[in-house]
């Protein structure tokens, strides 16, 4: 099994206006995102952020319970 190297939590947020996506691996350490589709978009980008690192993705409720759990292998390889 591999190293997991990214981290990744999406929270709702406490206005209820779409979640956040926290993570040290982030440059702001923070992103908001809105609805439609606010985990799904937030997931993508994690995915997308870490295409080189392996990675979880943990998404919670708003009562802080886990609801889901995700994990991306970080397959992504530079064209020699």
């Amino acid at each position: 099994m591999r190293e997991i190297e990214h981290a990744y939590e999406i929270h709702p947020r406490k206005d209820k206006r779409g979640v956040d996506l926290v993570s040290a691996a982030l440059p702001f350490g923070r992103l908001w995102y809105g609805e439609p589709n606010a985990v799904s978009n937030a997931i993508g980008y994690a995915e997308h952020y870490s295409r080189s690192h392996a990675a979880v993705i943990r998404v919670y409720d708003a009562s802080g319970n886990l609801v889901e759990t995700h994990e991306h292998k970080g397959d992504f390889k530079e064209a020699s």
